[in-house]
């Protein structure tokens, strides 16, 4: 076989061997994983769809495959913002905490307070639970009044403050209602009594605590005289049996 014809084939082959090389990687090997600045961008579309679902993987995937890209702090920011919209507020809040405790003197740091406040705020949902989230919502919201004053995080954590104040007032109401109407006089009135003491500052229900209180005072004494007047008889009959 003449020497050129010889060549053109090998040079067939090798360019075979290479273009199958290629179609090979393009089935089989893994694709190229996203960018810092593809997965932020990704992220920041979702939102804006407001798919929260996708937005909160491409944050997470950021945050942990680039802990040190210039797109971490946004889009640590950006995920505790995706978990609230998407509803999930324990989730949300444990996302600002930690950002809290990673950029302790970022300027998104009152930004971020408050969130932390409003998502324990909309995580309580029923008056008849314990208001544990919203004591640490009224802590938080102190926090923003105290250490940002004159700015509008202070004026939007006074506002919530109110709110946050009535409802747990709310609770305390609740809770002394539901006592006095069941007959538990003593526990009705404590729970008025830390109404008037813990919340003055919400006048109305203060009030009306006060009046209530009253009432479940009067009744717990009236109650107690009839135990143990009650008592007394039963003691007395006994004796009697006894004797006889």
């Amino acid at each position: 076989m003449p020497k050129k014809i010889l060549i053109t084939l090998a040079l067939a082959l090798l360019a075979g061997t290479f273009s199958g090389c290629g179609i090979i990687d393009y089935f089989y090997l893994p694709p190229a994983e996203d960018t810092a600045q593809e997965l932020f961008e990704n992220g920041n579309d979702a939102m804006r769809e407001k798919d929260y679902m996708s937005a909160i993987e491409y944050y997470s995937k950021l945050k942990e495959s680039f802990p040190f890209s210039p797109y971490a702090r946004e889009a640590e920011i950006s995920l505790g913002d995706a978990y609230y919209l998407d509803g999930e507020y324990h989730l949300a809040s444990e996302a600002y905490k930690d950002f809290e405790a990673m950029h302790p003197r970022d300027e998104a740091i009152p930004y971020i307070l408050l969130q932390i406040a409003n998502a324990n705020i909309r995580s309580y949902t029923s008056i008849d639970r314990p208001t544990t989230s919203l004591v640490e919502a009224e802590a938080y919201l102190r926090r923003v009044s105290e250490a940002y004053p004159g700015t509008e995080y202070a004026q939007r954590a006074k506002e919530l403050m109110i709110d946050c104040r009535r409802t747990m007032a709310e609770h305390e109401l609740y809770l002394g209602d539901f006592f006095l109407r069941t007959g538990r006089y003593y526990a009705a009135w404590k729970r008025y009594t830390a109404l008037t003491e813990s919340f003055p500052d919400i006048e109305d229900l203060a009030a009306h605590a006060n009046e209530k209180s009253k009432e479940a005072y009067v009744k717990h004494l009236e109650a107690s005289a009839e135990q143990e007047r009650a008592k007394h008889e039963t003691g007395i009959l006994k004796s009697i049996k006894e004797w006889l």
